[in-house]
């Protein structure tokens, strides 16, 4: 007789939760909306190397420099950004997979992807200053004007 019992009120609450469930499913959350769908317009285009495979962009003071990424053609670039034409360029050795850079304190930082080692350099003259290592993937990095901020 308790089997039965306890069997007949486990149906009546399990029925309950159920209907309970449907009615707020029915008449509690509202609908959920459609994503918003954002537009965008091209104000300008301007002429790129179809070759350089940018990792790393920053435009200071008008010049553009960019960081591009390729197993044996990795580079630090500065470029008109008008024209396109690149202005001067340091050319990574090639077991660097360039990545992200950022102008910092007048130097350019340099990171790569899976050598663990970053690059900085005279901002003027591209010269190498030093290398740094770092325990993970270099992908992107920048600054909050006191410190570099790396992902």
């Amino acid at each position: 007789m308790k089997k039965q019992n306890l069997a007949a009120i486990l149906l009546i609450v399990a029925a309950l939760a159920l209907g309970t469930g449907a009615f707020l499913t029915l008449t509690g959350a509202p609908a959920s909306r459609a994503p918003l769908a954002y537009t965008y317009e091209v104000v300008k285009v301007y002429p790129h190397d179809p070759n350089a495979f940018t990792q790393g962009l920053v435009i200071d003071q008008g010049v553009l420099y960019e960081g591009t990424g390729l197993w044996g053609y990795s580079s630090l670039r500065r470029v008109n950004l008008e024209t396109g034409t690149v202005l001067q360029m340091h050319s990574l050795p090639s077991e660097f997979f360039g990545e992200g850079i950022t102008i910092f304190n007048g130097k350019i930082i340099q990171l790569t992807w899976q050598n663990h080692v970053g690059f900085v350099y005279d901002k003027q003259t591209f010269a190498l200053i030093r290398n740094f290592s770092y325990p993970t993937e270099g992908w992107g990095i920048t600054h909050d004007g006191k410190k570099l901020i790396m992902s």
